[in-house]
């Protein structure tokens, strides 16, 4: 793999947090940096995916039915008056 540098400003505060994270974890900045952006750019690409997909749908026609979003808000404000 190949590696390249970077450089980007960052609040004392947070390289702080940074530094005391990998020291816990008995591991350098980069390899924190490195976690933290590979969980950024899995779940920023799942939700690229997802959006195109839900535009294809779109355009295909294919919406939620009334009963269908009915049922999801019920189930959903259920399991909230649950978890209360």
């Amino acid at each position: 793999m190949n590696k390249e540098n970077v450089t980007f400003r960052l609040d004392v505060q947070k390289r702080d947090a940074l530094d005391a994270i990998a020291a816990s974890m008995d591991r350098d900045r980069s390899y924190v940096l490195n976690e933290a952006v590979e969980a950024y750019l899995e779940m920023r690409q799942w939700q690229l995916k997802e959006i195109t997909a839900a535009i294809v749908e779109a355009d295909a026609g294919d919406f939620a039915s009334p009963e269908e979003v009915q049922n999801t808000f019920a189930k959903l404000t259920n399991a909230n008056k649950m978890a209360s």
